[in-house]
């Protein structure tokens, strides 16, 4: 009734760049001490020992990580305890947990997902000006607007 599909033949790349190795700590496995690679690193398990990595880190649920992180990109849906310091994206899916401050450029929360620590961005162009907080009768006007919404509610 339906053709047959033929599988199409994909050829195997003959070299690996680094950006293509991946690192995979898997769910039953438990490493203690400092963890680095060039490529990507994919944990599933535990690490005790601080993760580094330039390219993309993924924490998947259930993994936890007992140190400090840096990576280029990271996806955490599973637990962090440690400050993170991620050049590019962060990401945290509705499952991670971040007990830690973290750095980044770019960051994604989903709902769900736990902080407890502070969170510093890349890129903020606004000023701590001290004459800015110096508004004549800035003050009087906010109290003034403060009290007309109470008045009319």
């Amino acid at each position: 009734m339906f053709p047959k599909v033929q599988d199409e033949y994909i050829p195997e790349p003959k070299h690996t760049s680094p950006d293509e190795v991946e690192t995979v700590v898997g769910p039953s496995v438990h490493v203690e001490g400092d963890f680095a690679s060039e490529g990507n690193i994919i944990v599933k398990g535990m690490v005790s020992g601080n993760v580094k990595t330039s390219k993309l880190l993924s924490v998947e649920e259930g993994a936890k990580i007992f140190a400090n992180v840096r990576a280029g990109d990271a996806i955490v849906a599973g637990q962090i305890k440690g400050n993170i310091k991620v050049d590019n994206k962060l990401e945290l899916t509705e499952s991670a947990q971040v007990l830690g401050d973290i750095w980044c450029k770019t960051f994604i929360v989903a709902p769900g997902a736990l902080i407890m620590g502070r969170v510093s961005m890349d890129g903020l162009s606004i000023e701590d000006d001290k004459k800015a907080k110096k508004i004549p009768g800035l003050r009087t006007r906010i109290k003034e607007f403060s009290e007309g919404e109470s008045e009319e509610e």
